[in-house]
């Protein structure tokens, strides 16, 4: 997973010091997920050595960064006025705009709710699960932005990663049904599984339109899975491949899984309410 580069740290250190007591950081960082106690030295030094730690041991260092700086990037204040001493009529600088700035520079920015955009992807956080139980639709949102950010530079990135959300949602949904996972936990066993108990099965669909759209969705299952093992990131590709995947490959892929999950999350949630 993408690290906190070493520009962002040096410059969210000595802002997170003039936003926040010593005990706000640390209640701020612990909420977080940066391990470890308290280091010891002043606020910037503290900080400074807390996110280096993030980069050592959390399995997606920047998304913790993102959870880390929401509360004080989002907060809506008025702006300072200036000091005696400073000109008048010109506001200081928000030092917020100072984190954005570095941010840019990186390739990366700031989205509100504590999401860095533009890392490049590996697949989801080992977290993804439990924030899709929690969060549901927003988080896949959030996610298959991030591999649209790809498709440019890292296509293989991006179908890895799609591939991979939409994994995490099917398996999300059949560990919190209680339901049993199937031998192999890749896409096309767990689709089959989690269209199995949702009712999303052609042979349990009356209406025929529909019937073919399921169909349909089997076949894209298999191949975002194919195109994942063949041409993703995660697997080395075959030598015998009379293509090379595209942008334009990859886009195809996020965008049908990206389908395919909100599909998914839309009619367990209509299960719960009792819709059809």
């Amino acid at each position: 997973m993408a690290q906190i580069p070493p520009a962002l740290i040096g410059t969210t250190a000595p802002v997170l010091d003039g936003w926040y007591t010593h005990s706000q950081l640390n209640a701020l960082f612990m909420s977080a997920g940066f391990p470890g106690d308290p280091p010891e030295g002043n606020k910037t030094e503290k900080c400074t050595r807390w996110l280096r730690l993030g980069n050592q041991h959390i399995d997606d260092p920047l998304a913790a960064f993102g959870r880390l700086i929401a509360e004080m990037m989002d907060a809506e204040i008025d702006p300072r006025q200036p000091f005696a001493w400073e000109p008048q009529g010109t506001p200081p600088p928000d030092p917020r705009e100072k984190i954005r700035a570095v941010l840019v520079k990186e390739g990366l920015s700031y989205q509100r709710g504590g999401y860095i955009m533009g890392a490049a992807l590996a697949g989801p956080s080992k977290s993804l699960g439990d924030r899709i139980e929690a969060e549901g639709i927003p988080v896949i949102e959030i996610e298959y932005r991030r591999a649209l950010e790809t498709v440019e530079r890292d296509p293989e990135a991006a179908i890895t990663a799609a591939c991979s959300i939409l994994e995490s949602v099917c398996k999300t949904y059949l560990e919190v049904q209680n339901l049993p996972l199937p031998n192999k936990q890749v896409l096309g066993p767990l689709w089959a599984a989690t269209a199995e108990h949702l009712g999303l099965t052609p042979k349990v669909m009356a209406d025929d339109d529909l019937k073919r759209i399921l169909q349909g969705l089997y076949s894209i299952a298999d191949g975002i899975a194919a195109l994942r093992t063949h041409e993703g990131s995660a697997h080395g590709r075959g030598a015998l491949k009379s293509y090379r995947v595209g942008p334009r490959h990859a886009r195809l892929a996020v965008h049908a899984a990206h389908t395919m999950a909100l599909f998914v999350l839309e009619t367990w949630e209509a299960r719960k309410r009792g819709g059809q």
